[in-house]
């Protein structure tokens, strides 16, 4: 749960007049602005598939009823994009870190009327939360939504990277068949340290999920893990990170991207890390310094990449990670399977509810709050 500083005397003000806001907001109509995917071709294949543009997460009806407008768009790039165009009067703004619309301060500054900015899913860093909490805006993420997801999807880049079944496949696509090309680098997971960066709701969730493959695990956080699951997962606690990363033949990223986790892993971190390790970073593109991974891959120090986030994005065509040797990546969609999706949906239903009818959110969906960012944003 995040842990807010007590605010200072400017800090109370601003929560009383933030209070008052909400307490106001249950009159007149809000003007909310939806930034999501594009669901083309595959809208309308599946009922529940309510994470792009197209179905806009299912809530366009129960808004329209209550007097609401309600603008959904996938055009966020550049002053002259639908997103532009809309939040100079907008009263609420949704966005998703699969298609991420980078609020900055200059936006902030530009949306005269914007009240609350709410992520559909988990993770804010794309938005200024600084210039976002001095001029007293909230913003709230839909915590625990899309967790269980992240932490499958990070076991499977796991197994496909280890047992090398990427080019295996690549063969039967292609018409070929070569036991050796696969074999020759293809490793069980049994036995293999794991390492995991950041132990909160992902990182916790992928060590119970490593521990029936008989893996020795291992995990740096700020804060130890509660001791009763510490001792029940087997995981051991390791408060140096540069001593942790040479002992993981598996190292996976699960920290929020913040100012000092930006770049954290770069050239000189990769290289304390074993000769073959396997990495998979589903949390953010931006923790990775992008050329050292690449680099490290064609060296072989890394022998295998996965993830699914990228920066900026959507990843441009000449992004060196899409052409290095060895990898797992793929568009970012570990957090949008379809119950996910439903989660985080439900999840911003349950908070703009909370915001018409001018009632707090559950204290751990806040990111910023009366001018205070949460812990792990600080």
């Amino acid at each position: 749960m995040a842990m807010w500083r007590a605010p200072s005397a400017a800090g109370q003000l601003l929560g009383r007049a933030l209070a008052s806001t909400a307490a106001q907001t249950s009159a007149g109509s809000k003007k909310v602005v939806g930034v999501f995917y594009k669901g083309g071709e595959y809208a309308d294949k599946n009922p529940n598939f309510v994470g792009c543009v197209d179905s806009a997460l299912g809530i366009r009806g129960w808004l329209e009823s209550k007097g609401h407008r309600y603008i959904v768009t996938d055009d966020k790039e550049g002053i002259n994009c639908e997103l532009e165009k809309h939040i100079e009067d907008a009263h609420v703004l949704i966005t998703t870190p699969f298609h991420p619309a980078y609020i900055t301060a200059e936006r902030i500054k530009k949306a005269k009327n914007l009240e609350l900015l709410l992520t559909a899913g988990v993770g804010s860093d794309h938005i200024d939360l600084p210039a976002a909490a001095a001029a007293g805006l909230t913003v709230a993420e839909i915590t625990g939504s899309n967790t269980v997801s992240v932490a499958e999807d990070q076991l499977m880049r796991i197994l496909l990277l280890l047992r090398n079944f990427l080019p295996g496949h690549h063969q039967i696509v292609n018409g070929e068949w070569n036991v050796a090309g696969i074999a020759h680098r293809a490793y069980d997971l049994e036995g293999k340290t794991v390492g995991t960066v950041g132990a909160g709701r992902i990182g916790r969730l992928l060590l119970q999920r490593l521990k029936p493959f008989n893996c020795n695990l291992m995990y740096h956080d700020r804060v130890k893990i509660d001791p009763e699951l510490e001792k029940e997962i087997g995981a051991k606690y390791e408060e140096d990170l540069d001593a942790m990363l040479p002992k993981c033949d598996v190292v996976v990223i699960n920290m929020p991207l913040t100012e000092k986790t930006r770049g954290m892993f770069n050239k000189e971190r990769i290289a304390k890390m074993k000769k073959g390790v396997t990495i998979v970073n589903n949390a953010r593109g931006a923790i990775m310094d992008t050329q050292a991974v690449a680099d490290a891959c064609a060296s072989g120090h890394v022998a295998g990449y996965g993830g699914d986030v990228w920066f900026p994005q959507p990843a441009p065509k000449d992004h060196p990670w899409r052409y290095m040797p060895n990898h797992a990546m793929t568009p970012h969609c570990s957090g949008t399977t379809i119950d996910g999706q439903l989660r985080y949906a439900a999840g911003v239903k349950d908070m703009l509810d909370r915001y018409f009818k001018g009632e707090d959110f559950p204290a751990q969906n806040y990111i910023v709050k009366a001018g205070q960012l949460a812990s792990q944003y600080q």
